[in-house]
């Protein structure tokens, strides 16, 4: 009984934030209920970059890469683009984190593989990649160019021949809130587990981990991989509800904007990271309405008051401390 109480216990503030964000759209309309769902997914997005940056230790500053890759094979798999047998959903999701799974195992084995690469020349590789693909993209006009590919179709969660599109916000929120918070917490007891020590000592002190016996090729590979699944779903479930695959969502613009969400609300925290980018993007659309362009200006500014001054991020520091006062653990 001890066992299962400190376990949700240790869970407990994952749980308290869903459900927070559970009862929101019983209080506003529905402009504030589809701004929800995209903040749903950029905070699953953040989760996938905390992951593999705060835990794994791997600066990738190209994620954007995979969440654009799933973002692709999400729309022309229900677009029919593929094969009308294939258009579904449920397909389009599976198809989506495993080709960014795919892609990222591909791209690790060349990028871990010997002694590899590491620190500052790793984010730069990533990030000429994702600026390369960038431009790939806006080139290939079978998928739209430049233009990307229009009327994606929402959610369908029909089977059996019945269809259960989710045109309407609210039960497109709960069923996003469904699956963002599954993620969450399997990250939450991943993290936590043998697994997320192995995950640590890769950060941490990668020879004596080796002299252990374990590889860590196939540990950063696996990290590596469940970061860009997990990226690669939240690509496919925005364009579900932006109807909307472009080559922005796969280049320099969303990758530095995913790492400023990670970096202020905390990388080495999956809740402050979750949180960080829902935060960042409120701020963004307040600070537009006030400051106009020179809102970027103050948000860079955030950033390094955040990396200089309080490195552990503005979110993650006050929700550790609330932590230690509870005796919970938040990580």
């Amino acid at each position: 009984m001890e066992f299962w109480e400190a376990k949700l216990k240790n869970k407990l503030p994952v749980i308290i934030t869903f459900g927070s964000l559970a009862l929101i759209p019983l209080f506003v309309g529905d402009y504030w209920i589809s701004q929800l769902n995209y903040y749903l997914v950029y905070g699953l997005f953040a989760l996938s970059l905390s992951l593999v940056w705060g835990y794994g230790g791997i600066l990738c500053l190209g994620q954007a890469i995979f969440f654009g890759i799933g973002a692709y094979v999400m729309a022309v798999t229900t677009k029919g683009m593929i094969s009308p047998i294939l258009m579904n959903s449920y397909i389009g999701l599976a198809l989506a984190i495993l080709c960014s799974a795919a892609f990222a195992a591909l791209l690790g084995s060349f990028l871990f593989a010997g002694k590899g690469i590491n620190g500052a020349y790793l984010a730069i590789v990533t990030l000429a990649i994702a600026i390369v693909l960038e431009r790939l993209m806006s080139n290939w006009y079978l998928l739209g160019g430049y233009n990307g590919l229009l009327d994606v179709p929402p959610l369908n969660l029909g089977a059996f021949g019945y269809d259960i599109e989710l045109w309407d916000s609210l039960p497109a929120f709960y069923t996003l809130w469904v699956i963002v918070f599954s993620v969450a917490i399997g990250l939450t007891y991943l993290v936590r587990s043998d697994y997320g020590i192995l995950l640590t000592s890769i950060k941490t002190n990668p020879d004596r981990l080796a002299y252990f016996g374990f590889s860590i090729l196939k540990l950063k590979l696996s990290v590596f991989c469940l970061s860009a699944a997990i990226a690669g779903l939240a690509g496919a479930l925005f364009v579900t509800i932006d109807g909307f695959a472009s080559p922005t969502l796969i280049g320099f613009t969303l990758s530095t904007e995913v790492l400023i969400w990670v970096a202020i609300g905390g990388k080495e925290v999956l809740l402050a990271a979750f949180l960080g980018a829902i935060a960042t993007r409120i701020a963004e659309s307040w600070l537009s309405e006030i400051f106009g362009d020179y809102w970027i200006l103050i948000l860079g500014i955030t950033f390094m008051v955040s990396v200089v001054l309080l490195p552990k991020g503005l979110i993650a520091t006050p929700l550790s401390h609330i932590g230690k006062r509870l005796s919970i653990k938040i990580d």
